[in-house]
């Protein structure tokens, strides 16, 4: 969480929805050469079990399409299992595995064909 989330705002990365006037979830979308990467998807624990993340993980996807892109990747952090499985479950495939910023993290891609 030490991106300069200034930056990713006035560039146009960071995406939200509101929630009873609040942030409920939050998603930042990075355009790669090859991919959208998926960079945060974050929901805020008042608005969990809202279904909010699927529609930022659905948003995100619409946006790669819209972009041009014929996929759309991302990476979490090994520990977090049910995060994996939910992105397994909906179409993201485990590409490799390796450590970035001292975090052990787990990269999947989707295609969007």
């Amino acid at each position: 969480m030490l991106d300069d989330y200034g930056a990713l705002i006035r560039q146009g990365r960071v995406h939200v929805v509101d929630h009873n006037g609040a942030i409920g979830a939050i998603l930042v979308l990075i355009p790669e050469q090859d991919a959208l990467l998926l960079d945060n998807v974050a929901v805020a624990p008042a608005a969990q079990g809202l279904g909010l993340g699927r529609k930022m993980l659905q948003f995100a996807e619409q946006a790669a399409r819209d972009a041009g892109y014929r996929c759309i990747r991302l990476y979490t952090h090994q520990a977090m299992t049910e995060n994996i499985a939910l992105y397994s479950r909906i179409g993201y495939v485990e590409t490799h595995r390796g450590e970035e910023k001292g975090l052990p993290r787990v990269y999947m891609t989707k295609s969007l064909d």
